[in-house]
């Protein structure tokens, strides 16, 4: 077996038997991973702190032939702020999910882990919507995986002067000439469509420095959540929970 070290978080805990737990990963190196941390759930065990979600730092693992050994970590931040905010912590527990979703094992997930970061990050700030933090999470999400909506031209001719219309099933903009065949198409405030193109194309370090009217806020909300169900097929039960704590 090999040693290595990886950047991480951990996305998801789960008690194996009488004192292991098994750990689902968000590394930079690697993907994600599982990997299994022995004795984790004794009460003296070093493994302790550093094996619930929230997690971040370098894990120190053995690479076996099919699995990971947790041999040991070095924390960066727990997110403790969200352990004492049950709102907070619900919208968290759904971006882990939802970037344990989209991650895979060898992929280069160096994006999707910063995102998550500054994502958690932004919750910790009293100062943030946590409404507007998860649109955005969302929305870059998507893009971060090749999957965002065409918002700066007309999907079908690409003219980029012309009114347009935000149609969900044809993955974006319908400009006024082949606006025929939107027929869910919906005109955006312009407010709106400049969050929606500055999300998808600045710098995740830059995501969480602006705010939006309710009106908005609003409006995002409506069309991220219409793209989410057309083109993400998992629904999370995490999301659920979230949203009849929020309602």
């Amino acid at each position: 077996m090999n040693q290595i070290t990886v950047t991480g978080m951990v996305l998801h805990a789960s008690p194996i038997g009488e004192y292991d737990r098994r750990v689902v990963i968000l590394t930079k190196e690697r993907g994600k991973i599982s990997a299994f941390a022995r004795g984790a759930r004794r009460p003296h065990s070093a493994l302790v702190g550093v094996t619930s979600p929230f997690t971040f730092g370098e894990f120190t693992v053995y690479e076996g032939r099919t699995s990971y050994t947790l041999v040991s970590a070095s924390v960066s931040n727990y997110f403790s702020e969200l352990r004492m905010d049950v709102e907070g912590a619900y919208y968290g527990f759904y971006f882990l999910d939802f970037a344990g979703y989209y991650a895979r094992e060898y992929n280069d997930e160096t994006l999707l882990l910063k995102l998550l970061y500054q994502t958690l990050r932004a919750l910790t700030n009293p100062h943030l919507d946590n409404r507007l933090i998860r649109y955005i999470f969302e929305l870059k999400a998507v893009a971060v995986n090749g999957e965002a909506p065409q918002v700066f031209e007309c999907v079908r001719c690409g003219d980029r002067k012309r009114p347009a219309l935000f149609c969900v099933s044809k993955g974006g903009l319908v400009c006024s000439e082949c606006q025929r065949t939107a027929g869910d198409g919906v005109r955006l405030l312009a407010s709106t469509l400049y969050a929606m193109q500055y999300i998808i194309s600045s710098p995740i370090e830059k995501l969480y420095t602006f705010a939006v009217k309710e009106d908005v806020l609003d409006e995002l909300g409506k069309i991220v959540r219409a793209y989410l169900d057309a083109y993400v097929e998992k629904r999370f039960k995490s999301l659920e929970i979230l949203e009849t704590i929020v309602r």
